[in-house]
């Protein structure tokens, strides 16, 4: 991630080093971003990139981390409406998410745009830890487990960790098709009630 040194730097210089990063980002996909071309457009010498970031792996991640804090602001909205239940809030989070107003944020739209330009990209392994697990911290205070088989923090981790996977990818299905919005929507039912209830007989 980030150095301290990119932390330091003056808000405007770092809004528009980030404003380049994420251009560029947009612009081609993930393998053809070009470091030269962002310190281009941000105005920076090519050396202060590396005294900021270890590579553009690590920028990336860095952005993510933008878009995952976005995310969960919305998921702690959706538990809030829906009472700690951590099954009917990955609906109300895919109709808030997946909603017109949302997608033209800049956060998502800019996410949206990176992944049109790079479908198939299994953007959770750029991320440098599991999804599930580190969106959760800071979510337990609203999160009621107790309806949970287990109660063990592991556990609901493992649990949090399968939800989010089904709820990432319908959102993201849904930001690259978004006429088929519908259709991802029953998918990911289908996929809470698999994981709520299992999928052996009885």
């Amino acid at each position: 991630m980030c150095s301290e040194t990119f932390l330091r730097l003056p808000e405007e210089k770092r809004n528009r080093f980030l404003n380049a990063a994420w251009e560029e980002f947009t612009r081609t996909r993930f393998t053809e971003v070009s470091i030269n071309q962002i310190v281009r457009k941000a105005g920076i010498p090519r050396g202060s990139f590396y005294q900021y970031f270890l590579d553009k792996d690590d920028l990336f991640a860095f952005l993510l981390e933008e878009v995952r804090n976005h995310v969960k602001a919305e998921y702690r909205k959706a538990l809030t409406a829906r009472g700690g239940d951590i099954f009917q809030a990955q609906i109300e989070c895919f109709d808030r998410m997946a909603s017109q107003e949302l997608m033209q944020d800049p956060v998502m739209a800019r996410c949206m745009k990176f992944l049109k330009r790079n479908q198939g990209v299994d953007i959770q392994k750029m991320l440098p830890t599991r999804p599930g697990h580190r969106l959760m911290d800071g979510l337990l205070d609203v999160m009621d487990l107790s309806i949970l088989r287990c109660q063990d923090e592991g556990y609901a981790r493992n649990v949090f960790g399968l939800l989010m996977a089904a709820l990432g990818s319908a959102v993201m299905d849904t930001m690259c098709q978004p006429e088929r919005r519908q259709e991802f929507r029953e998918e990911l039912e289908m996929k809470l009630e698999i994981i709520k209830n299992g999928c052996l007989k009885k």
